[in-house]
């Protein structure tokens, strides 16, 4: 005969109870947020705050838009001849591994013609390579190439695996110093590589929750979507780098009095350069405020339809702006490249009039 629970401890098991699912639900919404966000947005928030500069290849993507018929072990040839074909479409210039990829295939086992895409998140102490791997990746078997290789396995799963310049001079010629040290995350599908040691110890903390990512170029990482390969640069970067602080004392005068004509420009917060699934370029820069957003649309759309001074002719040269819109903080300019420009492998580095500060 079943008994009837005191009611304090009846009370105490369903609040016990209700705590458990609550808990679980919110685990569950947390994991079903980070799975629907688009891998870009997924990959930035990887990186450490510390993080200036992004390059961002879609691989799965790249595939896709090429036609490319890879299996998960193509031969070396194979992985070649479609890098080729990615850096004739514009398609590859942001990768840190396509010099890498022939002794990756081969030694490592992975390689972009493989991978789910890729993130080079780059800061003042250092770089790191994020990589996407599919979902079936068989990451035990992976840390058992790495130990082969002369990597030293950490004792933590989540530690950093030591290799550095030696080691990679003994896997083979041409390997990019981003991997000299490797950390694993199967959880996440992501493996991290680093040219610094204590870089990707901060890489690792920041992926794994355990400090603040990047937040600064959320909302045009957000606004730039899905693209196949984009360049993302904080606000201070961006001003310093790619606007026309980069050009001689001529180009200077030119582009202040082409500022003065349009207007006036604001500094940014974030900037973000992407090429989209359709072949379209997308230009987000992000501001302090929707009032700010609004009028730089306008003057940077002026800024982009005339002269290109620091990287010569118009800008009109090499492609047409199709749209200038301010949604929120965000002003985005959609750029049609004219046949044959590499639009944003040519102006990802300043001096470009319409990032100017």
């Amino acid at each position: 005969m079943l008994r009837r629970l005191p009611r304090r401890v009846a009370m105490a098991l369903a609040g016990a109870l209700t705590a458990t699912l609550v808990a679980g639900t919110v685990v569950g919404i947390r994991w079903w947020h980070e799975e629907q966000r688009p891998d870009l947005a997924r990959a930035t928030s990887y990186a450490p705050a510390s993080t200036e500069r992004m390059s961002w290849t879609d691989w799965q993507a790249v595939r896709r838009t090429i036609g490319a018929d890879l299996d998960e072990h193509p031969s070396t040839s194979e992985v070649t001849a479609f890098l080729d074909e990615a850096f004739g479409r514009d398609l590859s210039t942001s990768s840190a591994l396509v010099e890498s990829a022939p002794i990756l295939n081969e030694r490592f086992g992975f390689s972009p013609a493989t991978l789910d895409w890729e993130l080079l998140a780059q800061g003042p102490q250092g770089a790191v390579d994020i990589l996407g791997f599919p979902d079936d990746t068989d990451f035990e078997a992976l840390a058992d190439t790495l130990e082969s290789l002369g990597f030293a396995r950490p004792d933590d799963e989540h530690g950093v695996w030591l290799g550095g310049a030696d080691v990679l001079a003994r896997v083979g010629p041409e390997l990019t110093p981003e991997l000299q040290f490797f950390a694993l995350l199967p959880d996440a599908g992501v493996v991290l590589t680093s040219d610094t040691q204590g870089y990707l110890e901060e890489a690792i903390r920041s992926a794994t929750g355990e400090t603040e990512h990047l937040a600064s170029v959320d909302d045009v990482v957000e606004a730039a979507d899905s693209p196949l390969a984009a360049a993302v640069f904080t606000g201070d970067y961006a001003c310093e780098h790619l606007a026309m602080a980069a050009a001689d004392d001529t180009d200077q005068a030119q582009a202040e009095e082409l500022v003065r004509l349009a207007g006036g420009v604001h500094p940014m917060t974030g900037f973000a350069m992407a090429t989209q699934p359709g072949g379209e370029i997308t230009v987000g820069m992000s501001f302090e405020s929707g009032d700010v957003a609004r009028h730089d649309a306008d003057a940077r759309s002026v800024l982009a339809s005339g002269p290109a001074p620091g990287q010569g002719g118009d800008f009109t040269d090499r492609f047409d702006v199709t749209s200038a819109t301010a949604q929120g903080p965000v002003v985005q300019l959609d750029l049609q490249p004219v046949p044959g420009q590499y639009v944003l492998s040519d102006l990802s580095s300043g001096p470009v009039l319409f990032a100017t500060c």
